[in-house]
């Protein structure tokens, strides 16, 4: 079931269909918003395991909160075994720093990493082993190649709210997180200052200009010590090499592996893995203009990616308007009376819950993401049955036709495809020629053809899904909405609220409109990357 509530009001007559589940959206939602918010404010690697799970355990949670649904169930079963696996990974590098350097504190890991004895250099190699293996569990938890296999079923078993909540949050999330670990620890910014009092302990940290005036200051204090000051870890070169190959595989499974798909969420969640290889690059190539381009591409993913599913949820809504439409005709009919209770004992037999809303009862029950919909109600002391299917959209051909019953939407779908394929002069296309250009600037010449090559094949998938929105459905009109019944103006349609328009509405225009007045954005990402470099 792709939305936790539906209302639709004909004459006065309400009916409703209630999640029984719905209640828990809130407090799940709340949860896992609190993890990734200490996420990317957490500044010690035991706040940062902690913060993860605090964040993953609700959308593990999400993920199989519909237990009558056995696709919802699997994805989430499956979900939860394996980002239990990469949070052991996570824990082993911490546990493995802590047990090289005797800290968890990143500012500490940055001082140690920054002046230390030659003669104890096994202690960075463990850091660096360490930082390895918790960038390895992070790159499986936003499911970047080689480690993204569990993705594609995840996203596609559970309802469509949910692929929502898991394909934005918890990655923008741990890429902030990543490139706040790359700051904290030296790997991104200038030089600092180690500024040693009499007693021999460091006081002060503060910006200068070359290592020579570290020199110069600890040789005024008469400080006589072997260091070797470093500006980078002493793995970083492995760490970049490892973040490169994770973005060369995901751009290319992602864009391949894509073509092969017929179900809307698999191949979203193959884009969603081609992204991650394009950020990933941008976050490997590690100058001030990379990172400008992460930030870029990661504002530029989330209002696009946001704007499909919720396009998704809205088609899904009007499709099943013509589904749940007849249902209205029981309106007429006297409410259900206590001489129908053997029906629900029946019923209840089965699984399935009796709710009595206003004036009928309604059975909801779920299984792969579809939602049986049952209305009784009591004519001439006979008990009349209503039964429908309702379910998420989870085929491409679905989307047949669409623009000839809803233009509005399916426009903005079109449009929110075509700047995910990069098509200019859209939003995604100016997020693409940052990150390439960028790479062509510090000599990743093949990684850039590379990225080219896998747009065009991407942007094939992308053009699919357009060409069948816009081909005129040949099915009867009996499994397709006409115009009429899709007015906005109509309150007994089943219709997208007016918050959920508005949204879509600011999102395509966003998209649309962006290469108008590009400056806002560009010198906000460019003041950030820029922060990072110079403080």
């Amino acid at each position: 079931m792709s939305w936790p509530q539906i209302k639709q009001t004909l004459d006065n007559i309400n009916i409703l269909i209630t999640d029984k589940y719905s209640k828990d959206y809130s407090i799940i939602v709340l949860f896992s918003s609190l993890g990734s918010s200490l996420l990317i404010s957490s500044l010690d690697l035991i706040s940062i395991y902690l913060s993860i799970e605090l964040q993953s355990f609700g959308l593990y949670i999400l993920a199989s909160l519909y237990r009558n649904s056995e696709s919802a169930t699997n994805a989430g079963l499956k979900y939860f075994l394996l980002g239990g696996l990469s949070s052991c990974i996570i824990l082993l590098g911490t546990g493995l720093i802590y047990s090289y350097t005797g800290t968890t504190n990143l500012e500490s890991l940055y001082i140690l990493n920054s002046i230390s004895d030659i003669n104890q250099q096994y202690i960075l190699q463990g850091l660096s082993i360490g930082l390895i293996l918790i960038f390895i569990g992070f790159l499986f938890k936003i499911a970047a190649a080689p480690l993204h296999n569990w993705s594609p079923d995840v996203y596609d078993g559970v309802p469509t709210i949910v692929t929502i909540w898991l394909t934005i949050v918890p990655k923008i999330a741990i890429l902030i997180l990543l490139l706040e670990l790359q700051v904290q620890l030296g790997i991104i910014g200038g030089l600092k200052t180690i500024i040693i009092n009499n007693t021999g302990y460091i006081s002060t940290i503060e910006n200068i200009g070359s290592i020579k005036d570290i020199l110069l200051l600890l040789e005024n204090f008469k400080i006589n010590i072997n260091l070797n000051i470093n500006n980078s870890l002493l793995g970083f070169p492995v760490l970049k090499t490892l973040i490169i190959i994770s973005s060369i595989l995901s751009l290319i499974i992602g864009s391949l592996l894509g073509l092969a798909q017929i179900k809307i969420k698999r191949l979203l969640a193959y884009s969603t893995i081609s992204h991650i290889g394009f950020i990933l690059l941008a976050l490997a190539i590690n100058t001030e203009q990379s990172i400008e381009s992460f930030i870029f591409y990661i504002l530029q993913y989330t209002v696009t990616n946001l704007n499909i599913f919720l396009i998704i949820l809205g088609l899904t809504y009007i499709i099943n308007n013509s589904i749940i439409s007849p249902l209205t005709s029981l309106a007429s009919n006297p409410p259900l009376s206590e001489d129908c209770s053997s029906v629900g004992t029946r019923e209840k037999k089965n699984n399935i819950k009796i709710e009595n809303l206003n004036d009928n009862s309604i059975i909801t029950s779920y299984n792969n993401n579809e939602a049986l919909v049952r209305v009784f109600t009591l004519e001439n002391k006979r008990v009349n049955i209503e039964e429908k299917i309702i379910k998420d959209i989870n085929y491409i051909s679905e989307f047949k036709g669409l623009f000839f019953s809803n233009p509005f939407l399916s426009l903005s779908l079109a449009t929110s495809l075509f700047s995910m394929a990069g098509i200019p002069p859209l939003i995604g296309f100016f997020s693409k020629q940052f990150v390439l250009y960028s790479a062509l600037q510090n000599g990743y010449y093949f990684i850039s053809i590379l990225g080219i090559i896998v747009s065009v094949i991407s942007a094939s998938y992308y053009l699919k899904i357009i060409k069948i929105l816009f081909t005129e459905s040949t099915e009867s009109e009996l499994n397709s909405v006409s115009p009429q019944e899709v007015n906005l103006n109509k309150s007994d349609n089943i219709i997208i609220t007016n918050t959920h328009s508005y949204l879509i509405s600011i999102l395509t225009l966003f998209i649309l409109l962006f290469f108008i007045k590009p400056t806002i954005i560009l010198n906000s990402t460019q003041l950030l990357s820029l922060s990072l470099f110079f403080v």
